[in-house]
């Protein structure tokens, strides 16, 4: 009794904590609500009226990356103080991006529109939210407009593909999208690189894939349940921007982030190399992304 117990407490936690994240989603939407109603708010959601609002949930998730993941953010000071496009790996669960989000927020008062799957607009009850934290769909001309009017843009690559799908490998799954790269030659903007340590030591997927692959191709939704939410450490590096230059082609540029100036360490095009060859334990232990929680020291 106690042995079964014990597993059923264990696939319980498992699978509880990401539901948790979810709730927490759908409240901060309903905090959302509850404010444009009370305060008769009818401005653009990416205006300045709903700054108090925006700040307000960033504190929340602020908080939350604090206690639960200890959560580090660093090379803010690699961002741009005008446009650019933040290019990062997708997690399983990207909680650390929604992390990043609030800190930014919060230290710099800086909102970065953030380019979504178009399964995430399909979710019921949370609109506003979207509208609020500036989520789009990420159409080549919604990028430009965004940042021709001085928005940060942020996009993975990988998308949902990467996190149903990566592993503790870390292995990107970009394809032969390089729309970021145009958007980026045609705004004349920097590309920034981010990446979150440990990212896939708290949430992971099933390693059976093949049904879940085949499922996803056919339907673009992702049918694969994530499991875990432990503790792990989590440090959000943000790389040296890779700045605009008119003589660079498409294909170049792609191949310099993921050689140069990105968070991985493979050897082929949808491999980067310098953030997690300094930063990442390849493959990822659960174990030592625990232990770092007591480890101050930054690598």
């Amino acid at each position: 009794v106690v042995i079964i117990s014990l597993t059923i407490s264990a696939i319980l936690f498992f699978f509880i904590v990401p539901l948790t994240i979810l709730f927490f989603i759908y409240l901060s939407n309903i905090l959302l609500l509850i404010y444009q109603r009370s305060s008769e708010v009818k401005a653009d959601p990416l205006s300045d009226v709903w700054d108090s609002a925006r700040k307000t949930i960033a504190s929340f998730w602020d908080i939350y990356a604090r206690v639960w993941h200890g959560y580090e953010l660093h090379g803010v000071e690699n961002i741009p103080e005008g446009p650019g496009i933040l290019v990062y790996y997708h997690g399983a669960i990207p909680i650390d991006y929604l992390y990043f989000l609030s800190r930014l927020f919060l230290w710099k008062k800086r909102l970065c529109l953030s380019v979504a799957d178009h399964f995430v607009f399909r979710l019921p009850g949370l609109k506003l939210l979207l509208e609020v934290m500036g989520v789009m769909p990420g159409t080549r001309e919604e990028c430009l407009t965004a940042l021709k009017n001085g928005h940060l843009v942020s996009i993975s690559p990988g998308g949902v593909r990467e996190a149903l799908f990566s592993d503790e490998s870390y292995q990107l799954m970009w394809g032969n999208r390089k729309g970021f790269a145009q958007v980026a030659l045609d705004a004349k903007v920097p590309i920034i690189p981010m990446y979150t340590q440990n990212v896939r030591e708290a949430y992971r997927m099933l390693k059976e894939r093949r049904f879940f692959r085949q499922l996803y191709e056919s339907t673009r939704l992702p049918f694969t349940p994530p499991y875990g939410g432990l503790p792990v450490k989590f440090r959000t590096y943000i790389g040296e921007p890779i700045p605009y230059d008119p003589n660079i082609t498409t294909e170049e540029l792609v191949e310099k982030v993921c050689k140069g100036n990105f968070p991985f360490s493979f050897q082929t095009k949808t491999a980067i190399q310098a953030l997690i060859s300094k930063h990442q334990t390849i493959p990822g232990s659960i174990w030592k992304a625990l232990l770092e929680r007591f480890d101050k020291r930054c690598k």
